[in-house]
């Protein structure tokens, strides 16, 4: 089994959508499910369109002072989170619980960190060109708005997923990418 198969992430939601008949809840987990497609291949335009613009990611490991605020905010969260080359990630989901005006996710969270961005971040790593493993249980509190779009994402964590990165390198072989095209076909 791969170490990070990008489709895990929605495979929940996807399952839930299949039995759920009511009208806000499935509006609901179709906006999740867009909006977890559309981050794992950089579609901004889609990703941000699921995003309000009063939307607040507020991630309670970091001081709230670095927080994305606005949608403006979100945009650039996004633009430097793909800048980063860390969008090779799942979220292994082992709970996810659907309201009316609330998602909650909660998994293990894997991201593939390049060598490069991790050395930009001051950690030292033995090869800039492979990937490293960023791992730890993380829960994310997605509230929705009256027009249903996301209001934020609220994300706590379990452990420091950076410590003791560097030694977590990553087999190319291990990541499965999700493309779009070939889940069509």
């Amino acid at each position: 089994m791969a170490v990070i198969d990008q489709t895990r992430t929605w495979r929940k939601v996807e399952e839930r959508l299949e039995t759920e008949t009511d009208p806000v809840l499935r509006r609901n987990l179709e906006l999740l499910l867009t909006h977890m497609k559309a981050e794992t291949v950089l579609d901004l335009p889609t990703l941000m369109s699921t995003v309000s613009e009063k939307s607040v990611y507020q991630n309670f490991a970091a001081d709230p002072s670095t927080w994305a605020r606005g949608k403006a905010g979100v945009q650039a969260f996004y633009e430097n989170f793909a800048a980063s080359g860390a969008h090779k990630l799942c979220l292994d989901l082992d709970r996810l619980v659907v309201d009316r005006e609330c998602i909650l996710t909660e998994g293990l969270m894997r991201m593939a960190y390049p060598g490069r961005t991790l050395r930009a971040m001051g950690i030292e790593v033995d090869d800039v060109d492979s990937d490293y493993l960023f791992e730890t249980r993380m829960a994310i509190i997605w509230p929705i708005d009256e027009d249903g779009l996301f209001i934020g994402e609220d994300s706590y964590v379990a452990t420091d997923g950076f410590a003791g990165i560097a030694d977590r390198k990553i087999n190319p072989a291990d990541i499965i990418l999700y493309e779009p095209a070939a889940a069509a076909s």
